[in-house]
């Protein structure tokens, strides 16, 4: 139940149709596991927080610097040089008494990713590497968790959900993350982000979309992006989106799969 304090605090949300009451209280129910407290996590962390979301958790093992404040909005000026979780953890307090926030100062590994994954409702992938992803969402696919992710160029972006353990309306499982990018890009290709730049504000609005999107699926209203890929072009401020399907020759729900841990991994 909400109390007279989150009634008010919420009642701009309670008063959607399309959230209410039950809506709310399903967000307060809610267990959120976000993967790294950065450019992205940064917006999803104070949106999921602002909306009432019961449980967040934050894995990180970096600290702030100087350069991540450009878009890294959770942290501030007198921050630099305190871990991550540790930064947010004072600014989701700050935020939100209610939310209940749990920080993971370590690197997601094979080793971790499926005991943390499996502690919560819903994982929301902010990496900025490859490695990461492909190991974020073989968790989630492994552990029978929906995934968010999305990712970051200069001045470009995507953002979709996987839902790969559950199948459509036509009895087909969804498609995995690797239906989509069967493989990583050769080492090296793909510049980081302290080579290439990107646009701070690009960085919240796609937090801000990925925290929309946990929203969505938590409450329960709207299309989701399972099985679309929504590209942000910020150049042209352009959106497009594209819509993939499952690959019967992927490696984790296809005809023949071959993954069944996360050995592959480091």
């Amino acid at each position: 139940m909400l109390s007279v304090d989150e009634l008010e605090r919420y009642a701009r949300h309670i008063v959607l149709r399309e959230v209410g009451g039950p809506g709310q209280n399903a967000l307060k129910q809610a267990s959120v596991l976000v993967i790294g407290a950065g450019g992205l996590g940064a917006p999803v962390l104070m949106y999921l927080a602002a909306a009432g979301v019961g449980r967040l958790g934050v894995i990180d093992d970096d600290i702030v610097s100087l350069s991540n404040l450009q878009r890294q909005i959770i942290h501030t000026t007198s921050d630099i040089g305190k871990r991550k979780v540790d930064s947010a953890a004072a600014q989701i307090h700050a935020l939100n008494p209610h939310v209940r926030f749990e920080a993971h100062p370590m690197r997601l590994t094979a080793g971790n990713a499926m005991a943390l994954i499996a502690n919560y409702d819903l994982v929301l992938d902010g990496s900025d590497n490859f490695e990461t992803r492909y190991l974020v969402a073989d968790a989630c696919f492994l552990a029978k968790r929906p995934l968010i992710t999305a990712a970051l160029g200069q001045f470009d972006g995507s953002l979709t959900t996987i839902r790969a353990h559950e199948k459509n309306t036509d009895g087909v499982f969804n498609p995995t993350y690797r239906c989509l990018f069967p493989e990583a890009p050769p080492p090296g290709t793909v510049p980081a982000c302290a080579e290439a730049g990107v646009m701070g504000a690009l960085a919240g609005v796609l937090g801000s979309m990925m925290a929309l999107e946990a929203i969505r699926e938590i409450v329960g209203f709207g299309e989701g992006l399972v099985g679309r890929l929504l590209m942000v072009d910020a150049r042209a401020m352009r959106f497009e989106t594209l819509r993939y399907a499952r690959d019967p020759q992927n490696p984790l729900n296809g005809d023949a799969p071959d993954i069944t841990d996360l050995s592959g991994h480091r």
